[in-house]
Formats: structure tokens, C-alpha cells, sequence
């Protein structure tokens, strides 16, 4: 597991590829719990993001989830509201594998409509099956959050843009997303140089 340490020297946990893979397999018998990790981590959204989605939100055909709401649960309600910032409404390419356990479960799922939420279980249930995972896999507990700097970590790793990083993740601006170029000294020049 990799840290980064922020502007404000506070540290900021992720995950590898091969920490995840870990991990999931202790999740895989609870089939939401198990995709929702999936989503956040090859997707890189926001919990709130994920926790609204709707079955009209996933296209099968293309791969791809539309991002285009946030949930969030005050004095005991749902609440639905537009997403964080405007940079946040966009479509995210997911792996072909997860979008196939979407399918196939969404398909078992009885009485799910197209404005209804995929994801019905709180924030703390998925904060529960991620100590649940580490506790069984003993791979190093991060927060949930820290799913969406893992999924950023892995396209800086891979070369990607920052531009292109920071539209995936529904970043306001490249400067967002350049902070987490340090964790990688050889893509940060590289990185660099396309801000400038």
C-alpha cells in the first residue's frame, strides 16, 4: 500500500491493483458490497456518486456509467443532489467484467426500476465490509474514500493525462489532480509539463 502526503503534509492511503484483488475476494459474499468496491475503485467516483446510481445510469452496451447525481442521507433521509462540481457530470468507462456483475446483478435483483437506486445500504455498511475484507485478508485498512486515490494512483502509474485523469474523476481542475503526481517522481516531470 502507497501514501501520499498532501499540501498540508496529511497523508493520503491507496491501494495497489494487487492489494484490491486481495481484498475483494473476502467481500464476495455480499454481491452489492462487492460490486460497489469495484465501481470505486476502476472507477474512481465519489461515494455519494456510486450510492445514487440508478439502473438508468449503467449502459451495458457501451461499458459506461453516467455520473449525473450525488446521494447523501440528512436527518434521517435520502437526498439527492447534483453532483459536487460541475467538472462531476460525465460518463465513466468501467472494465467490461464489472459492468457484467452489474448486469447480472441488477438482473436478480427483484423489483429494480430505472429511477431506483442500485445501492440502498449506508455509507457505514460499506465502511463495515471494508474492515471486515482487511480484518479477513489482512491487507492494510484505508478508508473508503481512499478507493478514489487508488483508482487516480493506478491512471498516473499507467501514464495517463492529467487532463484525461482529472475528466474521469470528475476533478474541477488539473491542478486537483497534479497533487497526486509526487507519489510517482517519474510521471511528475512529465506531468509538469503538460500544465505549463
Amino acid at each position: 500500500m502507497g501514501i501520499w502526503g498532501k499540501e498540508e503534509s496529511e497523508e493520503v492511503e491507496f491501494w495497489t491493483v494487487e492489494e484490491f484483488n486481495q481484498f475483494i475476494v473476502a467481500i464476495e459474499d455480499k454481491p452489492h458490497s462487492s460490486l460497489a468496491f469495484r465501481i470505486l475503485f476502476w472507477g474512481g467516483l465519489r461515494l455519494g456518486e456510486m450510492l445514487a446510481l440508478t439502473l438508468k445510469d449503467f449502459n451495458f452496451d457501451d461499458n459506461t456509467i453516467n455520473i449525473n447525481k450525488s446521494y447523501q442521507r440528512i436527518d434521517q433521509k435520502d437526498i439527492i443532489t447534483t453532483p459536487k462540481t460541475p467538472k462531476a457530470v460525465r460518463v465513466v468507462s468501467m472494465p467490461k467484467t464489472v459492468m457484467e456483475e452489474a448486469q447480472n446483478l441488477i438482473a436478480c435483483t427483484y423489483g429494480v426500476g430505472k429511477e431506483d437506486r442500485v445501492f440502498t445500504f449506508s455509507k457505514s455498511f460499506l465502511h463495515h465490509d471494508m474492515k471486515r475484507g482487511c480484518k479477513a485478508t489482512g491487507v492494510k485498512k484505508i478508508k473508503v474514500h481512499a478507493l478514489r486515490h487508488s483508482a487516480i494512483s493506478l491512471l498516473i502509474e499507467k501514464g495517463f493525462s492529467v487532463v484525461d485523469i482529472g475528466n474521469r474523476v470528475g476533478h474541477d481542475s488539473s491542478e486537483i489532480t497534479f497533487r497526486y503526481a509526487h507519489m510517482f517522481p517519474n510521471k511528475q516531470q512529465e506531468m509538469r509539463g503538460m500544465l505549463e
